[in-house]
């Protein structure tokens, strides 16, 4: 393999999740998040949040998801609150700030293919 064939192939883009590990994860966290009355919610977010990253590979660098459903939940009671004490006007920006948190919680594994 010539350097610039290597280069290309390091600088692939892909994403390796399965689709059966997938649904058992959606599965599990509606399960959770039922049996706790929506508090496990962040929780469940979290782990489709880190499964779905944890296989994204983007110019041959692995994203890695460092987020905890402990630091979620607690942005999350702070966006209710913020919610309710604007009778619902800040309902508007949650999805963005969780986004921001999401990409706050994601980084390139610089050395994927020395592992």
């Amino acid at each position: 393999m010539s350097a610039q064939q290597y280069r290309r192939a390091e600088q692939q883009s892909y994403f390796d999740g399965g689709l059966l590990s997938y649904i058992g994860w959606v599965i599990f966290g509606a399960i959770i998040t039922a049996f706790t009355l929506g508090l496990a919610y962040p929780w469940a977010i979290v782990n489709i949040y880190r499964w779905k990253i944890n296989h994204t590979v983007i110019d041959g660098k692995r994203l890695e998801f460092s987020g905890t459903g402990w630091g979620l939940f607690g942005q999350w009671i702070k966006w209710w609150f913020l919610t309710i004490i604007t009778l619902g006007i800040y309902g508007f920006w949650v999805h963005i700030k969780l986004l921001d948190w999401k990409a706050r919680h994601t980084t390139l594994v610089d050395d994927f293919y020395n592992f």
